[in-house]
């Protein structure tokens, strides 16, 4: 299953939380309930019943099915230190930047005559603040994916594919098939 940006915007905030999330579904479920201050949020947002949400949170069941379990950990890590996440996400918009590896399928546009077929890539590369800040702008107000593989690409292309423009200035890069995307602060 090929990754996507958002999930690897999303794993980079989540390594620099300072303590790991609760650990057992009680305390997953008290935490839900008590960031969406009442059982009937979290139900509906867990899509399980409200006394369901409430056996969890007395202790009565334990252990959720598989399905369960991957979206009360979701929910949890989306809600997870906060102010964390923010101080993180500023300083890779203002200083930092961030780190993008990917396997990805690179084509470009450029004049005929040229080889430049798509092809599969590895990449590494450090992306400075600015596209850091594009990146962590779309995800919050909820750009498709597409938008932020664009993102992505322009911001390969201008650091990776044209050395900072500093050669092959009129060169489009088209980034698909993402096979892998890790992205790091």
């Amino acid at each position: 299953m090929a990754d996507s940006v958002a999930d690897g915007l999303d794993r980079a905030l989540e390594g620099a939380f300072t303590r790991r999330i609760p650990q057992s579904a009680r305390a997953q479920m008290k935490y839900l309930v008590r960031q969406l201050k009442g059982t009937k949020a979290t139900a509906q947002l867990l899509g399980i019943s409200q006394r369901t949400v409430e056996r969890y949170v007395s202790g009565r069941l334990k252990r959720p099915r598989q399905e369960l379990r991957n979206r009360m950990e979701r929910e949890v890590k989306k809600r997870w230190q906060p102010q964390v996440r923010a101080r993180a996400r500023k300083k890779a918009s203002s200083t930092d930047g961030l780190v993008v590896s990917t396997r990805a399928r690179f084509g470009f546009t450029a004049a005929p005559g040229t080889t430049d077929d798509a092809r599969v890539r590895d990449i590494t590369q450090a992306l400075p603040p600015e596209y850091a800040d594009q990146l962590f702008t779309a995800r919050e107000q909820g750009a498709p994916e597409q938008r932020l593989q664009q993102i992505t690409a322009d911001a390969l292309a201008h650091m990776y594919f044209r050395a900072d423009d500093s050669r092959a200035q009129g060169l489009g890069v088209e980034f698909t098939g993402v096979e892998q995307i890790q992205i790091e602060l």
